[in-house]
């Protein structure tokens, strides 16, 4: 077991720069494109993700610094630290049932697509750690090495449902064709995210207010730019943290950048992919007339249209405000809200963009995710404790708006106790 781990964490520890080009190239042979066009398109898909990963990093390393200082700013004082989802991770890799369960979810993706179950390919090993954290919710409250695999696949079939069902709006309105994005985070934000985005929609008055990216340059002209947008998002942001003039434009310009850069890098890895996809769309067709095949990747390639960032840098400033006023709320945001786009991906999807009605049904979603964070704490702090994390000072224990505020997760915790007090 403890080889088999090694081998696991040397494969991730390459990250998915390096593990995409290569799973890119063994799809492209097995669907015919030949060994030049799939080498060919392996390469620009890791160059495409080298690019979305240094812009992810400006956007991290700059609303990180930003959060930490409206916290302090606002004297903000609440006992469940949100560690964020590289500390999430890093547990969920680090517990016991992390080695097995790889090799298992790929399995269970396999056997689903032979059963016509997805349609999606998941190709996203790194973030299998989602049904990973899962599976280590189920052996921390349980015990249980097989109750745990339940637990991962069961969230894997939750999130690869999900994929399959919104893979038609990413095509649509991401314009990413062939394309499924089965991120486990991203993917939990969507149920309710749907439901309480069509309620707010028909609200009287609300449903009639609209904002996107292109009514906003219409009527504002070169303010209404996308990296305009977040050069000014940017700056209210830095001011909220209290920075000096010269560090609140830094914020900004970072913020546009951002806004500018991601798309692109996007551009960059559709052009790897769009030969891939045509490919084993030529071959379904061939023999299984009708079927359509997804290639599911990270959703950091929805993050960068200009709607889910102008809808996630303006709950930033909601959700420490959230956590202030929310009764029974003991969480204080903190690592995850430079995560908050992958939570509004699907969200601004379904609105079509509208910036009021996704803002709206992002904060209730928020609200939502903090409750279920707190709740979340003592499972996410043991988590926490077997990976030796160490607690930041004022902390007495340790949660997450991406694994602990998400609500498969959530309902796999809910499962785990259930099945405990019954077995």
């Amino acid at each position: 077991m403890d080889k088999l781990m090694g081998i696991v964490q040397y494969i991730l520890g390459i990250g998915p720069t390096a593990i995409l080009p290569i799973a890119i190239l063994i799809i492209g042979l097995i669907f015919g494109t030949g060994f030049k066009k799939a080498f060919k398109s392996g390469i620009i898909i890791g160059i495409g993700f080298v690019g979305i990963n240094l812009v992810a990093g400006l956007l991290t390393g700059t609303l990180g610094p930003v959060a930490q200082a409206m916290v302090a700013r606002f004297g903000l004082n609440l006992t469940v630290i949100d560690a964020g989802w590289p500390a999430a991770a890093a547990a969920a890799w680090a517990s016991p049932v992390a080695a097995i369960l790889i090799p298992i979810c790929l399995i269970v993706n396999l056997i689903m697509i032979f059963f016509k179950l997805t349609n999606t390919l998941d190709i996203d090993i790194w973030n299998y750690w989602h049904f990973v954290a899962a599976g280590a919710t189920g052996y921390i409250v349980t015990g249980s090495w097989w109750f745990a695999i339940l637990c991962a696949v069961l969230y894997e079939i939750i999130v690869l449902i999900v994929a399959d069902k919104t893979a038609p709006m990413v095509k649509n309105f991401y314009d990413l064709d062939g394309i499924s994005l089965p991120t486990g985070s991203t993917a939990a934000f969507a149920p309710l995210g749907y439901l309480i985005g069509n309620v707010v929609e028909r609200i009287p008055g609300i449903s009639k207010l609209h904002a996107d990216p292109q009514s906003i340059q219409k009527r504002f002209g070169i303010f209404g730019e996308p990296m305009m947008m977040g050069l000014i998002l940017g700056c209210v942001l830095g001011a909220l943290a209290g920075q000096d003039p010269g560090t609140i434009f830094k914020t900004g310009i970072s913020m546009a950048g951002v806004m500018l850069l991601m798309p692109r890098m996007v551009k960059i890895l559709m052009e790897g992919l769009i030969p891939i996809s045509e490919a084993v769309k030529k071959m379904l067709q061939t023999k299984y007339a009708g079927r359509e095949l997804y290639i599911g990747i990270d959703a950091a390639v929805s993050v960068g249209h200009p709607s889910v960032m102008a809808t996630a840098l303006i709950l930033v400033p909601i959700t420490l405000f959230l956590a202030v006023i929310l009764p029974g709320n003991k969480v204080l945001p903190f690592g995850d809200l430079a995560t908050i786009p992958f939570y509004m991906a699907f969200i601004v999807g379904f609105r079509k963009g509208n910036i009021v009605h996704s803002v709206i049904t992002g904060t209730i979603l928020i609200a939502i995710s903090l409750f279920m964070a707190t709740n979340f704490a003592d499972v996410h702090t043991s988590m926490m404790a077997n990976a030796n994390f160490h607690m930041p000072n004022g902390a007495t224990q340790i949660s997450s708006l991406d694994m602990g505020g998400n609500l498969f997760n959530w309902l796999i915790l809910k499962f785990a106790e259930l099945a405990k007090a019954l077995f």
